[in-house]
C-alpha cells in the first residue's frame, strides 16, 4: 500500500486507540462514523479501474452542471470536434466525450471514463495543431494512470475530512453534494509532478506520431503556457506548470525524429 495512504487510513482510526467514554466511544466522537471514515481511506488507497470509472462520471456531470457547455455546432463545438478527429474513439477502454466549456479561463482536463474538456480561453489562445497537442497531453494523464492517481489522493483527502467530522449527529458516510463538488475540483486541478507532466508530454508527441500529425504544435503550445502569468481563477498554469525545459525537450524528440 501506498505509505500515503496508509498514514491517511492511520490518522482516520487512531484515534480510537484514545481512552474510552461511556457507551464505548470517544468522548464527543461517535465511533461508527470514525470506522466508516477509516474504511472509505482504505478503499481510496484501492479504487480499482471501474471505481475511479464510477467517481469520474459523477465528478463530471457535476462539473457540467456548473459550467456553459457549447452548443452542439456552435463554432467553439465543431473547431474541437475537427481538431480531434483521428484521436482513438476510446480512452483507457471508455468512449472519449469531447465538449467545451464556455469561459475565459485557461484549462483543458481528461477523466478515465473518456470525459474530456477543453475551456474556450484556451482554444482561443491555441491554433488546432497546438490544441491537439493538448488534448493528447490531457489524454496522457489517463492513459499513464496519473489522473487515477489523483483521484486516489482527492478521495482519501474526503475520507480523513469525514472522520474529522464525525462527531454527534454530524457523520457523513457518503459523498454530498458540497463533497462531490470539492471532489471534482480536486480532480480537474490535480497537480501532478514534473515526471508525470514529462511523460503525459511524450505520451502525446507518441500519439500525434502514430497519426502523422503536426508534433510543432505541442512546443508552441507549451511556450505558450510558460508564458502565462497564472492570474485568477482556474489556469492550466497552476494545475499543470508549464516550462521551457518541456518544450525544448519536445523539440529536441522532434529534431531526432525528422
Amino acid at each position: 500500500m501506498n505509505m500515503k495512504f496508509k498514514l491517511l487510513a492511520l490518522a482516520a482510526t487512531t484515534a480510537l486507540g484514545g481512552c474510552g467514554a461511556a457507551g464505548g466511544g470517544v468522548a464527543g466522537v461517535n465511533v461508527d462514523g470514525m470506522m466508516a471514515a477509516g474504511g472509505t481511506a482504505l478503499k481510496a488507497a484501492s479504487l480499482s479501474d471501474t471505481d475511479v470509472k464510477t467517481m469520474s462520471d459523477d465528478a463530471c456531470a457535476a462539473s457540467d452542471k456548473q459550467n456553459k457547455i457549447a452548443a452542439p455546432k456552435s463554432k467553439y463545438d465543431v473547431r474541437l470536434n475537427k481538431v480531434v478527429q483521428g484521436f482513438s474513439p476510446s480512452l483507457n477502454g471508455a468512449q472519449t466525450n469531447y465538449r467545451v466549456y464556455m469561459t475565459k479561463d485557461v484549462n483543458a482536463w481528461a477523466m478515465s471514463n473518456g470525459c474530456i474538456r477543453v475551456y474556450s480561453g484556451l482554444m482561443d489562445m491555441m491554433n488546432d495543431s497546438e490544441l491537439r497537442g493538448v488534448i493528447g497531453h490531457e489524454m496522457g494523464h489517463v492513459a499513464l494512470g496519473h489522473t487515477k492517481k489523483a483521484m486516489q489522493t482527492a478521495y482519501a483527502v474526503t475520507a480523513a475530512r469525514t472522520a474529522a467530522g464525525a462527531t454527534g449527529n454530524a457523520v457523513v458516510t457518503n459523498l454530498s453534494a458540497s463533497q462531490l463538488g470539492e471532489l471534482t475540483e480536486k480532480i480537474i486541478n490535480a497537480q501532478f509532478s514534473q515526471v508525470q507532466e514529462s511523460a503525459a508530454d511524450d505520451y502525446s508527441f507518441d500519439q500525434l506520431t502514430k497519426m502523422n500529425m503536426d508534433r510543432k504544435g505541442l512546443v508552441t503550445a507549451l511556450q505558450k503556457l510558460a508564458k502565462l502569468d497564472g492570474g485568477a481563477g482556474a489556469s492550466m498554469l497552476s494545475s499543470h506548470p508549464s516550462s521551457t525545459d518541456r518544450a525544448q525537450h519536445i523539440q529536441q524528440r522532434i529534431d531526432q525524429n525528422k
